[in-house]
């Protein structure tokens, strides 16, 4: 790996403000007649040979989409299928074919089937709908925003495309366009789960909490791990609405604050990470900065030396192969970094004796609401207040502990004058990803993680640009085990914000299962080896970031 230099190479910003308007002019018309859009684009109705095969197609059609709907993916397939069979020219058995491909995390077969879909009916809402979806998934956000935001303009009747284009609003830290198109989506197909789920999620706690305990006492189509997310985030609402007290008071109210990154150590000669002092209900303990987790996670011995009351039983996954391990979620009384103490918080605990060395991990989201520079030059963790928006007062205040509470106003993306500079980045949660140049290929999406032991890549990206080759000498481990594959890719250079860095021999392994857990390619990672040369500035409320290299400062 050789030293970071200055990009001339920024990478494609998404332009929101055109369908910001459009958007709008959208929701406004919804009392236009039903007609309009479907006179002004080719029939959308199956063609078939004679009426009786046609009546199969809608058949077969009608019974795939309520398997779909219910969960029975593999029988929705086969019903998708016998509607093609049926009808051939049944662009809508492909488009259907493609969801259930991407819920059963098949992308590559749902790529082939939007072909297919694309080929037979081009001028089709569902099709370019269907399009977006598969583009969202492969990481080509940009696509998949361009084949939304054309039926939005053509203000489609088409629901899953209000609904893409929330996810990719939501994702760039347009909340309040992403509110106002799943809204959309919502008032013309309520009985959509996909839709259900993502309109639950941006009610007020109180709305949340009726709306989801419905929702789960239906059939439903989410996988097994998004089902114990949301029988989670219920037992979450449950505990909050019943507390006087709302959880994850900031009792201390700096406006700024500095604390020192206490070095973590593989051995006395290498650096593993950056860590901050953290005391849970008095319990003194080292937690690693890491950007790539969230909230605060300890083992059980700091959890039972600090009495964290137990509130749900969950698992936990990262990388590696040997799958999730046994957690729980409890309650910490107090919480103090630095001059900053926070009452009634969320930690999770997991069972093993350590979390990968140390006592434990601590996620950059948990000052979500301020301003984090992490200047790892000088080992330094510093605070400020984030710009007030144009519409607000002054700044909030709080603690991201993985808590389900949902802000009740909405806001767009703000770039202060100050943060002209900060390169956009994607959010899913807690992870932050930026777009990223590897060598000359079009931008992919790498997740910034402090907490990944180094740069490393997919295979799949490698291999589009240089030689891949197994090296059995390497191990890679995280919270999941280790990985079983891992290869080397030969040299080659990432460019990301204003940087760029040559790599040398980078360790590639499969990120299928962080991809399919986003939702969205992650093509890599931007690790500790890297990302300690730098000063990181992040803002987690607009989805922005800005790197410094000072070579002066260098370790």
């Amino acid at each position: 790996m050789t030293g970071l230099t200055r990009s001339q190479v920024r990478p494609r910003r998404i332009l929101f403000f055109v369908l910001c308007a459009i958007l709008c002019l959208a929701i406004n018309s919804s009392a236009r007649a039903q007609s309009t859009t479907e006179t002004s684009r080719p029939p959308t109705a199956v063609v078939a040979p004679n009426r009786a095969e046609a009546a199969t197609v809608r058949s077969s059609l009608e019974k795939a989409e309520q398997l779909y709907r219910t969960g029975k993916f593999d029988a929705a397939a086969e019903e998708f299928n016998a509607a093609i069979q049926a009808g051939p020219q049944s662009a809508l058995g492909y488009v259907g074919l493609v969801r259930v491909y991407l819920k059963q995390k098949k992308s590559a077969d749902a790529y082939t089937a939007v072909l297919k879909a694309v080929e037979l009916a081009p001028a089709l809402d569902a099709v370019h709908a269907a399009q977006g979806e598969v583009y969202f998934r492969q990481g080509k956000i940009a696509e998949a925003e361009n084949e939304f935001a054309a039926l939005v303009k053509a203000d489609t009747k088409e629901p899953r495309a209000y609904l893409g284009l929330s996810r990719v609003y939501r994702a760039a830290s347009f909340h309040k366009h992403a509110k106002l198109a799943i809204d959309r989506a919502y008032a013309l197909d309520p009985t959509d789960p996909d839709i259900q789920r993502a309109w639950i999620g941006t009610l007020s706690p109180a709305e949340r909490l009726k709306a989801l305990r419905a929702y789960l006492a239906g059939e439903t189509n989410e996988d097994v791990e998004q089902r114990r997310s949301l029988e989670e985030q219920l037992i979450f609402l449950q505990n909050e609405m019943s507390q006087v007290i709302h959880p994850c008071r900031l009792t201390t109210k700096p406006t700024q604050m500095e604390t020192k990154l206490e070095q973590l150590l593989y051995d006395p000669r290498h650096i593993r990470g950056f860590g901050l002092n953290v005391k849970v209900n008095g319990t003194s303990s080292r937690l690693l900065l890491d950007t790539g987790a969230s909230g605060i996670l300890v083992d059980r011995k700091i959890a039972e030396k600090a009495g964290i009351k137990q509130v749900v039983q969950t698992d936990l996954k990262g990388v590696g192969d040997k799958g999730a391990a046994a957690a729980y979620v409890g309650y910490a009384d107090s919480i103090r970094i630095g001059d900053l103490e926070f009452q009634d918080s969320y930690v999770r605990v997991i069972d093993k004796g350590s979390v990968i060395g140390e006592d434990g991990l601590i996620g950059a989201d948990l000052f979500y609401n301020f301003l984090v520079d992490i200047d790892f030059p000088h080992a330094k963790l510093r605070l400020s207040q984030l710009p007030p928006r144009p519409d607000e007062a002054g700044p909030a205040d709080g603690l991201q502990s993985g808590s389900v509470t949902t802000n009740t106003r909405f806001h767009d993306r703000y770039i202060a004058p100050e943060m002209k500079s900060y390169t956009p980045v994607f959010r899913f949660g807690h992870q932050l990803l930026i777009q990223t140049r590897v060598n000359d290929s079009p931008p992919k999406l790498f997740l910034i993680d402090t907490g990944a032991f180094n740069n490393t890549i997919s295979p799949s990206a490698a291999r589009e640009v240089t030689n891949v080759s197994t090296d059995s000498n390497l191990r890679v481990k995280g919270l999941s085990g280790s990985v079983k594959n891992v290869f080397r890719a030969d040299e080659l250079t990432l460019q990301f914000g204003h940087l760029r860095q040559k790599n040398l021999d980078i360790v590639a392994f499969d990120t299928r299962g962080l991809s399919d857990s986003i939702g969205t390619e992650v093509s890599g990672m931007l690790g500790f080896a890297m990302l300690w040369l730098l000063e990181i500035k992040i803002d987690y409320r607009d989805g922005l970031v800005d790197f410094t290299y000072d070579s002066t400062h260098s370790h």
